[in-house]
């Protein structure tokens, strides 16, 4: 079995506020194998983004770790001092944003941005940094990359800001990407053209990638293995195809039946009914259950644990036959 470069044990994610503590993480657990790419998908609320932004450690006060440890490469880093994790920050792991305009200075060229990147982590001088930075756009697919890298993030389109985004992640050859919904808003064809960078990415230099997205049709894309949360937990996890095509918790079967397919006539799409809970008033056992179609006693009163599920592991009582 391949040694994980990322391990996330029991994450547990807390908000403090004068009503009291709110968990917005609970008992979060997954591995991601290098070059392996694990989706991560869910409805808004689930916990995704916040998810990746513990990894990275830009978690927004009030927001903490409060419970749990994530290894990266067999070191622990949740416990680090903010320096030592800014210095991993960028050169081991990196971090693409769904809105690139966030994360680009305008005030400066792109290629400024990236040669900084550069030098700070591999020690390059100007003149190879540079080279790197126009190495870098060609690679993500950015033409006329020896002029285009003098040019400031308003003079690119938002599929080109994206690409920007992405060779800023990649400057210093990170061994893992935390993604957060880097297609979300983009045209297709470009969506296309940024799931093929990162399986690239994986492919040849044998990267990690955790991808946030709410699109399922990028997940089965793009990712091996697929985890899907609901209201801080993880419901199911899996490999992608067996998660699509074989779900085995009743909001991964809500999911997947709210996808159109392409070979069947429908007038209406499947629907979940109701809406996730709010941090505050997560019901008690199964936090899935008053939606849930197959609910019994025993989800109003126990939280289930991940357990095995034919080729995934869900957290549903369903498949408590099968516990060891």
């Amino acid at each position: 079995m391949t040694q994980s470069l990322l391990d996330v044990r029991h994450l547990r994610v807390e908000f403090p506020t004068r009503r009291g503590t709110l968990r917005a993480l609970d008992d979060i657990s997954f591995t991601i194998a290098p070059g392996e790419i694990l989706g991560v998908v869910g409805e808004s609320g689930a916990g995704k983004s916040l998810t990746g932004a513990a990894i990275i450690g830009l978690l927004e006060p009030p927001g903490r770790v409060a419970g749990g440890e994530i290894h990266f490469d067999g070191q622990r880093i949740d416990q680090l001092p903010p320096e030592a994790m800014r210095r991993i920050r960028g050169r081991q792991i990196g971090a693409i944003f769904q809105d690139p305009l966030t994360s680009l200075n305008p005030l400066f060229t792109v290629g400024q941005q990236i040669i900084e990147t550069v030098q700070v982590h591999l020690g390059l001088d100007a003149a190879a940094a540079r080279q790197r930075a126009i190495q870098l756009l060609q690679d993500t697919g950015i033409p006329a990359a020896e002029q285009r890298v003098d040019h400031y993030p308003h003079q690119f389109s938002g599929g080109m800001r994206q690409r920007v985004v992405i060779a800023l992640a990649l400057a210093a050859e990170p061994r893992l990407i935390v993604a957060d919904e880097p297609t979300t808003a983009l045209d297709v064809s470009i969506q296309a053209q940024i799931i093929g960078l990162l399986k690239k990415l994986t492919k040849e230099h044998g990267a990690a990638v955790m991808l946030v997205t709410h699109d399922m049709g990028v997940i089965a894309e793009a990712c091996d293995r697929v985890a899907v949360m609901y209201a801080g937990r993880i419901a199911e996890i899996g490999p992608v195809a067996e998660v699509i095509h074989r779900p085995a918790h009743p909001y991964t079967v809500g999911l997947m039946g709210s996808i159109p397919a392409m070979d069947q006539e429908k007038e209406r799409l499947a629907q979940i009914d109701g809406a996730m809970p709010r941090l505050n008033a997560i019901p008690t056992g199964c936090a899935f259950n008053p939606r849930c179609p197959q609910v019994h006693e025993r989800c109003r009163s126990e939280r289930p644990d991940l357990m095995e599920a034919g080729a995934t592991r869900a957290a549903c009582w369903l498949h408590a036959g099968g516990q060891a």
